[in-house]
């Protein structure tokens, strides 16, 4: 079969900003459609009948899979006439990095997925498979005429899920009541639209890995007490790259644990420590980058490949590494790679694979920092399994609903959700509340645009 066979269509779907590089990877007749799936409950009541047909396909290569899903997103990128975009994240399975770009979508970083909405106003509908805070980011951003749709709501990040609201807002009263407006937050993008806006108020702002030093120098310039939420290891990484010492860097607990802590609770050593930082670091952290450790950056160097990390890996990963940075970083060093070059990569594990293949093609070798073949060497690196969780039943489902024009609410991302990844349940602000969260969130966001933009252009 012609793998390109809706190719009349994906010139209709968007008219996306063109500094959003295409992925390179492609679709070849009989490969494997890398992800497995997902048990029928795990789908919403609306998504069901799409899944059991999915799951009723003999198998899973591009010449039975593609058909199915022509059917239905064909149909809806019509009705659409170039109103929608469709977005993923680099993290995301093969199969949809793949057909999220098959259909004429596009597959970023969290940086330029923020941006889209933003830079984009012809387009009315973003449908996005990847996790909730990227969706909710797109949302805090865009204009009053566009709507964001995720295809799994409860698609989150376990990141961020130990950074709620809940947990962070009474560390920072308690942090405020003792230091007042000597506090700045800067918070990573890994965090909902309510950390947002709480950097907001604070004239703080919002970082990704591609600009958290810009956003760290930028802040410590500033001469106030950073509160940087979270991942810790990213502060760390960046504070360090500005010049900021370790001794000057308090290590908060992460979590509820975090949240039950105040400094009235800390020894009089510790609470000197904190009185004296330039940077409080929140101790959340990403599971899938905590597998990487030196002894893999050891292995594979002596094997002749160069190392490249992510900046949510611990420091003695990343002081160790060849380089380290964002995921469109990662990704562009594939993409650069000549043939007979050798990288080994600690990241996401869908991303590595997608790497994988890409570079196959072209004569580079790549390998997971983490997979270390030698049995008395245990070792492995992860997926997230969230963002897993966006899969072509989801996609399909909500395309087809949104034409219908029956989508499921819950699928329908507003600036402060509130959402659990378990149940799926979702917390709604009123309208007031929520228009001043955008307020407050955006004024974080644009503060990061602005530096960032700058520094680009130097």
């Amino acid at each position: 079969m012609a793998l390109a066979s809706t190719t009349q269509h994906t010139q209709r779907v968007t008219q996306i900003d063109r500094s959003m590089r295409s992925s390179g990877i492609t679709l070849t007749p009989g490969m494997a459609i890398c992800q497995t799936d997902l048990p029928l409950d795990w789908y919403q009541e609306e998504f069901a009948p799409y899944a059991e047909e999915y799951l009723a396909l003999p198998d899973r290569t591009p010449e039975v899979v593609l058909p199915w899903m022509d059917s239905y997103i064909v149909p809806a990128l019509k009705h659409f006439e170039g109103r929608v975009s469709l977005l993923a994240h680099y993290y995301m399975g093969g199969e949809i990095v793949k057909l999220v770009e098959r259909y004429g979508g596009y597959i970023a970083d969290s940086y330029a997925l923020a941006r889209q909405a933003e830079l984009n106003p012809q387009i009315e509908v973003f449908v996005e498979s990847a996790v909730h805070f990227m969706a909710e980011t797109i949302a805090l951003l865009k204009h009053p005429h566009q709507d964001v749709w995720i295809t799994n709501p409860k698609s989150g990040c376990t990141m961020e899920a130990l950074a709620k609201e809940e947990m962070v807002q009474p560390v920072f009263d308690a942090l405020h009541a003792r230091y007042g407006d000597d506090l700045l937050v800067v918070c990573y993008m890994n965090t909902s639209g309510r950390i947002k806006a709480l950097a907001g108020r604070t004239g703080g702002a919002v970082c990704t890995s591609s600009n958290a030093h810009v956003i760290m120098r930028w802040a410590r310039e500033q001469g106030r007490k950073i509160f940087f939420v979270p991942d810790r290891h990213l502060g760390e990484n960046s504070g360090r790259q500005v010049g900021i010492a370790p001794e000057a860097m308090f290590q908060w607990p992460g979590g509820w644990d975090g949240a039950r802590v105040t400094p009235e609770d800390l020894s009089a050593a510790d609470l000197a420590r904190l009185d004296a930082s330039e940077l409080i670091l929140w101790g959340s952290y990403c599971g899938v980058h905590m597998v990487f450790e030196p002894r893999h950056v050891e292995y594979w160097r002596s094997k002749g490949y160069g190392v490249h990390v992510h900046p949510e890996c611990t420091h003695e990963v990343v002081k160790m590494a060849d380089g380290s940075g964002s995921t469109a970083y990662l990704w562009g060093l594939v993409e650069d790679a000549k043939p007979g070059d050798k990288l080994a990569i600690a990241t996401e594990g869908h991303f590595v694979r997608n790497a994988i293949d890409l570079a196959a093609r072209r004569g580079v070798e790549i390998v997971n920092l983490a997979e270390v073949p030698d049995p008395d060497f245990p070792s492995m690196g992860c997926g997230c399994a969230t963002m897993s969780r966006n899969d072509p039943p989801h996609l399909v489902a909500l395309l087809d609903l949104l034409r219908k024009g029956n989508a499921p609410e819950l699928n329908k991302v507003l600036a402060g959700d509130m959402v659990d990844e378990t149940t799926g349940w979702r917390e709604r602000l009123d309208e007031a509340t929520r228009r001043q969260l955008a307020v407050d969130a955006r004024k974080a966001l644009e503060r990061m645009i602005t530096l960032t933009e700058a520094a680009k252009a130097v």
